[in-house]
């Protein structure tokens, strides 16, 4: 099945650029990042910054702003049977090296998974003035992680 990514949620000037791979089936149903309600982004970004969580999806937009981040996916479009990344094939990237150059504010980037990361050394270069973070993924198909230590994890990278 063809799947495609979101546009990118991005600040003025961002710091931080997160990048997952593609969309779960849930979040494009919904039309919003990290929609599946056990994915743990969320409630990790609230709690990280200290921000009273909400489940309204503008709020959770204006908290990536607010915080100088960008938020993406490194496919813009995949044929995928389900939300695995394992099943991604004919992937087509985002312009990834097109939103750095118009964003020359971004100075690290997190891969939300280790497929993510995989996809972008795929087809990007490093470049020297960024700083190349992988995490675990928040997907709730993660569960070798506790929501406890993700935490730690990601705010360790984060702040």
């Amino acid at each position: 099945m063809y799947k495609k990514s979101f546009e990118s949620i991005i600040s003025l000037e961002p710091r931080i650029l997160i990048l997952g791979s593609l969309p779960g089936d849930l979040s494009l149903e919904i039309n919003q990042y990290y929609g599946h309600p056990r994915n743990r982004f969320w409630k990790m970004m609230f709690e990280i910054f200290e921000t009273e969580f909400s489940e309204d999806y503008g709020m959770r937009k204006q908290l990536i702003l607010q915080n100088k981040f960008a938020l993406w996916d490194v496919a813009h479009s995949a044929d995928r049977k389900g939300s695995m990344d394992a099943e991604m094939k004919n992937v087509l990237p985002n312009q990834i090296d097109e939103l750095l150059n118009e964003h020359p504010t971004i100075k690290k980037i997190i891969f939300n998974g280790k497929k993510a990361e995989q996809l972008f050394w795929k087809y990007f270069d490093k470049k020297l003035s960024i700083e190349y973070i992988s995490l675990p993924s928040t997907s709730p198909a993660n569960a070798q992680f506790s929501y406890e230590r993700l935490m730690e994890i990601w705010k360790k990278a984060i702040i």
